[in-house]
């Protein structure tokens, strides 16, 4: 098995790259080395096994070409090279633009000329949703919930990209999948919640259930914005593995579809669950400031992931309070590598 893996270095792409070396699978990635955290998983990488390795940016089409076409043959591509915050896109959409809408169409461009027949699957985001302000809420005192929603949000709620991280990475969701209609590319999108796990160099602008952790354990200041009762699905990262491997496994009935996928409802938690779950584990009370809510966060997110078990039976099965003692332990093993 070869695979091929964009923002190999990254959270998400280092392990899965570490499992499928695991495997004895041939393992090529791309990535920048532009993020925290990279070049140390790049070396953490290194004792996994042995593999190939292009520092090569997305938005540089010859390159990314080069290697799909050197690399056909692969059995299976993992699309996650992204810029992955909203309030850097805020800053600079530009920049945001060109990775991630730009990015992407080089990607699936490398794949159609190479004739890539291998599944591609992009990783997505809920926050093409945008705000979701005509969904009833309520307020439970301590969480937001949906009123009318208790499998949460289905493919079929409407796109509003708000902010320039869901525009771009929305245009770019749109873009896969038209590849596999008007090319034929067997992609699959994945419009992922809140992914967490180890290796998750987290910080305070994206990976917030890893930030909480590492801020706590070295120190550092800890800001919550808006009242912390907003609520999201967490789905730990061998979980999304899984699914990557069953949508691949069941391509003749995933290929071109649209999936949210997330912890689902039973692992919905809101941020004062964390930090409460954080302070149990810790034996005090953490500190934190407070601050006005961001521009464009969904006060609720839970995916339906309903259609990810229909098509490819997939269900995740790492609850919520054993990935966040993983992560957990892992982040004050090493502490170090937060200095």
């Amino acid at each position: 098995m070869k695979v091929l893996i964009t923002g190999g270095a990254g959270f998400v792409g280092c392990n899965a790259a570490s499992r499928l070396l695991a495997r004895g699978a041939e393992v090529v990635l791309i990535d920048d080395l532009s993020r925290p955290g990279a070049e140390r998983n790049l070396e953490w990488l290194k004792s996994q096994g042995d593999f190939e390795f292009h520092r090569l940016d997305v938005r540089d089409f010859s390159g990314v070409r080069s290697v799909f076409q050197t690399h056909r043959n692969a059995s299976l591509a993992l699309h996650l090279a992204a810029q992955v915050a909203v309030t850097t896109s805020i800053a600079d959409p530009r920049t945001d633009f060109e990775i991630n809408a730009l990015g992407t169409l080089n990607v699936l461009e490398a794949a159609h000329q190479a004739g890539l027949e291998a599944p591609l699957i992009y990783a997505s985001t809920n926050k093409v949703y945008g705000e979701m302000r005509d969904i009833p809420i309520v307020d439970s005192g301590r969480r937001y919930e949906y009123a009318n929603l208790p499998y949460g949000i289905s493919e079929e709620y409407p796109l509003d990209f708000h902010s320039p991280y869901g525009c771009s990475k929305g245009s770019a969701d749109q873009y896969v999948r038209d590849y596999h209609r008007i090319y034929g590319l067997n992609t699959v999108v994945f419009r992922q919640s809140c992914i967490y796990g180890p290796r998750q160099f987290g910080i305070e602008d994206q990976g917030w259930v890893a930030w909480f952790m590492i801020a706590v354990e070295t120190g550092r200041r800890l800001t919550i914005y808006g009242d912390g009762k907003q609520v999201r699905d967490l789905l730990q990262v061998e979980d999304l593995l899984d699914a990557f491997e069953a949508a691949a496994r069941n391509i003749e009935s995933t290929a071109g579809m649209v999936y949210n996928l997330g912890g689902g409802p039973g692992n919905a938690v809101s941020l004062i669950d964390v930090l409460e779950f954080l302070e149990q584990r810790i034996g005090r009370r953490i500190e934190r400031a407070g601050a006005p809510a961001r521009a464009g966060d969904q006060r609720v997110y839970v995916s339906d992931i309903r259609r990810a078990e229909r098509d490819f039976g997939w269900t995740p099965k790492v609850d919520w309070r054993t990935g966040l003692k993983l992560l957990h332990g892992w982040v004050a093993d090493n502490r170090r590598l937060f200095a």
